[in-house]
């Protein structure tokens, strides 16, 4: 799933979702995004932006109803999160927990991604 991207005050800002495999969780990540490489701007509907290192990440489990979701900071430094990113990235982890959720409950963990 690519990455999904928001500006706030000039800042920008990524959503990441991708399967932790030893976790077997669901991961959403949220980072500061970082520019693209300038040479992708000859590059028709290239993104103008990636997602930099995760400073937050949502753990879903997807394979046992028991356990809980998770949120990790992943840090070294200070971030300052704005409410309208930190609902955004909520309502991600939100979204992808009922759909675990709902997997789980039909028996298709594969259906979630």
């Amino acid at each position: 799933m690519p990455a999904e991207l928001r500006e706030h005050a000039g800042r920008h800002y990524a959503i990441q979702f991708h399967y932790a495999l030893p976790d077997d969780a669901w991961a959403v990540e949220l980072s500061e995004a970082v520019p693209a490489p300038a040479a992708w701007a000859e590059i028709p509907n290239a993104a103008s932006h990636l997602p930099g290192p995760a400073f937050l990440a949502a753990f879903i489990p997807d394979e046992d109803p028991d356990l809980e979701p998770t949120v990790h900071i992943h840090s070294h430094d200070e971030h300052v999160i704005p409410y309208e990113i930190m609902v955004w990235f909520m309502e991600q982890v939100t979204d992808q927990v009922q759909r675990c959720r709902a997997a789980l409950a039909e028996g298709d963990s594969e259906a979630v991604g």
